[in-house]
């Protein structure tokens, strides 16, 4: 069995390259954070722990190499930004693969919101897969926003063992603001 310590983080890369045509920037905005000295922002990255693969790779490899890293996490952080309901491939497994095989729970960020009270509010921004297991209620997940404090608590908060109470969780409004996210009025 693989030692399950990593964060697997999944976006929507739109079939792009370029790094800032899509929900790849904030994959990157993550990875900038851990990499920087004087950033309070630590993860092991599921990603960097199985040999990366080219984006020409055949789909049965790409699949082995998702499941690889979803095997080797403790929790899966899933950016959600304004394409990410449209992907009909990998995120829809990612999320599959996640929620029904490794059991881990999700930390579902979202992009475009400065702070997040209600999550069911975004129903229409999540993907099939994701809101099916909402409704079953089979996935344990939190919703924030792109906030690099409160994606930090919430990476080494929830894992195998320490799960969100359930599908629709979130951090009160006083914790968030307490993490410099501010609410208008």
């Amino acid at each position: 069995m693989a030692y399950r310590n990593g964060t697997y983080i999944a976006f929507h890369a739109e079939g792009k390259t370029d790094p800032t045509a899509s929900d790849i920037k904030y994959y990157r905005m993550l990875k900038a954070w851990h990499e920087h000295d004087g950033v309070d922002f630590k993860f092991v990255n599921s990603h960097d722990k199985v040999a990366a693969i080219k984006d020409t790779s055949r789909r049965e490899t790409i699949m082995g190499s998702l499941r690889e890293r979803l095997d080797n996490s403790k929790n899966m952080v899933l950016i959600i930004g304004k394409t990410t309901k449209n992907d009909t491939d990998f995120v829809p497994y990612e999320i599959k693969y996640a929620i029904d095989t490794c059991k881990i729970p999700l930390i579902v960020v979202y992009t475009d919101y400065a702070g997040i009270l209600n999550p069911a509010s975004h129903r229409a921004e999540w993907p099939a897969a994701l809101a099916a297991r909402i409704d079953a209620k089979t996935v344990k997940a939190i919703h924030i926003p792109f906030k690099r404090a409160i994606i930090d608590q919430a990476i080494g908060q929830f894992n195998l063992t320490t799960q969100p109470s359930g599908p629709l969780s979130f951090y009160s409004k006083a914790y968030q603001e307490s993490k410099g996210v501010e609410f208008n009025s």
